[in-house]
């Protein structure tokens, strides 16, 4: 981030808007708004100033240096370069927070895009480099967000004391306020019944408050091939919600974070040969963390039940009484095929699709290849790249032609996908050549062949070799 976004108590703060147009009214209104005491300094002012609630003080004269005395920030909006530098300049000299409208260099805060549904305010920046962008973004989040939302904060302001003495523990406060903010209370304002709403919160807080759960859950949540777009709502609404996020190694980093920003992120990833953390040790670290009343959400790469280990991990969990739920994800074997134009099954091509792992060991793989290499079917091997050759060679062993079409991917629906076509010949070589390196999907099958004709994803950074 180039900025920092916070949000500043400027009630009753003298705040200085210098510039006399349009650009200055709006932002000399948005400052009253939030309850500042603002003075306007420009040679000439419009008459529209004065028509402001509670009109602000202006000064019809040359901006001068003493009207940054006392300053809690200043806008700048003046059609002068060279206006506009100075008071920049003495401004940062004074550590007075300066904003210089359209022109981010001279800034050191911007002004967001707001959606104000107070006390509930959402802020859109784009560090000054797309405000045209923020305020599209801005429109978006007004269309989705419910105009009686501020009511449901207010609600929340006036019983938020009330809560706190109610419960002493963080977590039960935290298990309360959402089962208000995601119930009937929340309906019942949303819908314009705040009286409602307040009542059935107030029986909440004195009635039901002792069937809010303490207790620790687990959750087994599949964050796709990669794209953070293919995840589902209910993972992502886990993930907002969990105190603690174990993770895998081949989640991006932008799928990590739309965890709730102080839930606590576990590292657990796994490479090839080198395991940060043994299997062992998550299963007791899941339920360990559950039993101390912790909501968790295990993250795994594609789906938890497709070479994830999600069934070992659900079995401890039963194991120790443990509450739990998996949320699918789309396994990589799908996203990757989607992604680069190549179906797994073609009425002309396959008719099966067999999904295997091509981990290495003892420096070989050991697959059931009858079963992989049957007649008009797609084969589809996970964390196979090391062991391609061996593949390669097994497969032309068991039958299958050495001109049969084989795809290499990697980073699969990620803006850096890559991808690498040839045959079970020499695909080992071409791969090599092509710097591919682990994890890596590979597909083997005549379907292969449509990609070509079907590839409709970032094809500027696919590498097809022949």
């Amino acid at each position: 981030m180039d900025f920092l976004p916070i949000f500043l108590n400027i009630q009753n703060r003298p705040c200085l808007v210098v510039g006399g147009g349009p650009v200055a009214l709006r932002k000399a209104e948005l400052l009253l708004s939030a309850g500042a005491a603002v003075k306007v300094v420009a040679p000439e002012i419009r008459a529209e100033f004065a028509d402001l609630k509670p009109a602000p003080e202006c000064l019809q004269e040359e901006f001068q240096p003493h009207h940054l005395d006392g300053t809690a920030i200043v806008i700048v909006a003046t059609s002068s370069q060279k206006i506009n530098t100075n008071i920049s300049k003495l401004a940062m000299e004074r550590d007075i927070p300066v904003n210089v409208v359209d022109n981010p260099a001279l800034c050191s805060f911007i002004v967001p895009a707001v959606v104000d549904r107070d006390p509930i305010i959402v802020a859109v920046g784009s560090s000054g480099a797309a405000p045209v962008l923020a305020r599209l973004t801005r429109a978006k989040i007004e269309a989705i967000l419910p105009q009686t939302l501020g009511r449901l904060g207010e609600l929340a302001k006036n019983y938020r004391q009330a809560v706190k003495d109610r419960f002493t523990s963080i977590t039960v406060r935290r298990r309360f306020w959402e089962l208000i903010f995601e119930g009937e209370v929340a309906d019942k304002v949303y819908r314009g019944d705040f009286e409602a709403g307040e009542q059935q919160l107030q029986e909440l807080l004195v009635d039901d408050a002792e069937e809010i759960s303490s207790a620790g859950e687990v959750a087994l949540v599949g964050g796709g091939p990669g794209d953070p777009e293919l995840m589902t709502f209910k993972a992502v609404r886990l993930l907002q919600r969990a105190d603690v996020v174990i993770y895998d190694r081949l989640l991006s980093p932008e799928i990590v974070n739309l965890a709730r920003r102080d839930a606590e992120r576990i590292y657990a990833g796994k490479a090839s040969s080198k395991h940060s953390m043994p299997q062992e040790d998550i299963n007791a670290l899941l339920v360990k963390l559950a039993q101390e009343g912790k909501r968790v959400v295990r993250l795994k790469g594609g789906d938890p039940f497709v070479f994830g280990r999600g069934g070992e991990e659900i079995s401890e969990l039963m194991n120790h009484g443990i509450s739990f739920q998996v949320v699918p994800g789309i396994t990589s074997a799908l996203g990757c095929s989607s992604y680069c134009g190549i179906p797994l099954t073609h009425r002309d091509y396959a008719q099966s699709v067999v999904f295997a792992t091509g981990h290495l060991r003892n420096d070989t793989v050991d697959l059931n290849w009858e079963m992989l290499t049957q007649p008009n079917q797609t084969a589809v091997i996970y964390m196979g790249l090391l062991g391609l050759a061996i593949i390669s060679e097994k497969m032309i062993a068991h039958g299958l032609s050495a001109e049969m079409p084989v795809a290499v991917v990697r980073n699969a629906t990620m803006p850096n996908q890559k991808i690498v076509i040839g045959t079970l010949a020499n695909i080992f070589d071409k791969s090599t050549a092509a710097g591919m390196t682990s994890p890596c999907l590979i597909i083997v099958g005549e379907v292969v062949n449509l990609h070509e004709q079907l590839k409709w994803y970032r094809e500027a950074d696919t590498t097809a070799t022949a």
